[in-house]
């Protein structure tokens, strides 16, 4: 029994010594696998990055095509952040061989950073500290150009922007706003229109061009196709589907001529304020009293410009009151709170708070005739004028920049284009194209 006993507590010895040897080899087994696997999530994360596309001044190349590199990323659903007063409003963008050949094709310039360096950048940015915010942007948005047949792509600063930013949009026009096709895109731009149906006002100098009469005749002859017995009724009535559009959540944006006359159509709507050589009849007496400014954008109390013969719609345009040489004409953009408000941050990111100014039909906004609830984010407090504004209309949002083509001083009809590859880091188009993105970005709750 004793030496049976001894055998068996000498195998249980030799069990007990291959079991512990066994262990000792799964535990460094374990212990190496847990190391190879934390090397390679360190190796990983070494080498994941980020695209940095710069927008500050000294060392982007070509701020405009940057704008059409971020349009590239969402439509490539690259995931992207708009770094709101970040080296001048850069973007990050993960990092793809795709996105960087681009970056090369187009000229723009790009930094690769890692993802703890993209993470810094991050926490810097997220700081209560700093004015500064991070917006993720989710899709690339569908871009309408609300412009006639036929006129010329170089006609728009709008359409010359998105041309040389290489960045995709679809001209429509009246039919097309008539028969609801605003509710394909999420941006519209109003090309430079007249929405009262006085073509402009251009009688005095240009009644007797072929052009002025050929443009006459074919808005008649739309206007009739269309149902309408005037041109000014049927301007009306795409002025109202366009309010419409931006009540029901979309993003307009207009620029010189567009933005004043579109106000104009609303709150005459009913009313007829056209003179007989523009459609027929006479205007109804004493018009000015019967304007609903309710039904307007962004201005109000405003006084119409009676006489046919003068270029003018209203006293809304401070044109005829401008008082400064071009060598003096800038305009200050204004500071805003990143984190508190986003979207007047958003449409005023640029690598300089003083912009250039530039002259149109209607160049710029008297103060007095802006709807309290307007945001001035452009102006000139030398010449008392705003010249960059922002609202919100129901559901969505609107933007009025006054001037025709910021590199064109004082554009004239049948003037030459503009060429912007002379002016890749126009900080005046900039504005344009910081519009262009702005329903791109993620919708959340405002702060209040």
């Amino acid at each position: 029994m004793i030496a049976t006993f001894h055998f068996k507590n000498h195998k249980l010895k030799e069990i007990s010594k291959t079991e512990h040897s066994n262990n000792l080899i799964k535990s460094k087994v374990l212990q190496t696998t847990l190391l190879f696997l934390f090397l390679l999530i360190m190796s990983t994360t070494a080498h994941a990055s980020k695209v940095l596309i710069p927008m500050d001044a000294s060392t982007q190349t070509n701020h405009l095509k940057a704008y059409g590199m971020v349009y590239f990323a969402l439509q490539k659903n690259f995931k992207v952040n708009w770094l709101l007063n970040y080296r001048g409003g850069s973007f990050l963008v993960s990092d793809h061989p795709e996105l960087q050949k681009e970056c090369q094709i187009r000229g723009v310039s790009f930094e690769v950073i890692s993802n703890q360096e993209a993470e810094s950048v991050l926490q810097e940015i997220s700081s209560p500290s700093q004015n500064m915010e991070s917006v993720p942007l989710e899709k690339a948005p569908k871009i309408a150009v609300y412009s006639p047949q036929g006129n010329k792509p170089w006609d728009d600063a709008v359409t010359m922007a998105l041309g040389y930013a290489e960045i995709p949009y679809t001209t429509i026009y009246d039919r097309e706003v008539l028969a609801d096709g605003l509710l394909l895109y999420d941006w519209l731009h109003l090309h430079h229109e007249d929405f009262t149906g006085q073509y402009g006002k251009f009688y005095r100098s240009f009644k007797t061009t072929p052009w002025y009469i050929e443009d006459k005749k074919e808005a008649e002859r739309l206007a009739n196709e269309l149902g309408y017995a005037k041109v000014s009724e049927e301007k009306l009535a795409v002025a109202r589907r366009i309010s419409e559009y931006v009540q029901g959540g979309g993003f307009m944006f207009a620029m010189c001529s567009a933005t004043d006359s579109f106000d104009i159509a609303l709150a005459a709507d009913g009313v007829d304020i056209a003179e007989t050589m523009f459609d027929g009849d006479p205007s109804e007496p004493a018009y000015q009293t019967k304007l609903n400014y309710d039904r307007s954008f962004a201005f109000t109390n405003f006084i119409l410009e009676r006489s046919p013969l003068v270029y003018e719609f209203s006293n809304i345009d401070m044109t005829s009151k401008r008082q400064i040489e071009k060598e003096n004409d800038y305009f200050t953009l204004m500071d805003y709170s990143a984190k508190w408000d986003i979207v007047p941050t958003m449409l005023t990111q640029n690598h300089t708070r003083l912009v250039k100014g530039f002259m149109g039909q209607t160049t710029s906004y008297d103060p007095e005739t802006i709807k309290p609830g307007v945001l001035i984010m452009g102006e000139s407090k030398l010449n008392g004028e705003a010249r960059y504004i922002h609202g919100v209309k129901g559901k969505g949002f609107f933007t009025f920049y006054g001037g025709h083509d910021p590199e064109d001083y004082q554009h004239r009809v049948g003037d030459p284009k503009t060429e912007l590859q002379l002016h890749p880091n126009s900080a005046g188009y900039r504005l344009i194209l910081n519009n262009v993105l702005f329903p791109a970005a993620k919708k959340k709750e405002q702060k209040t």
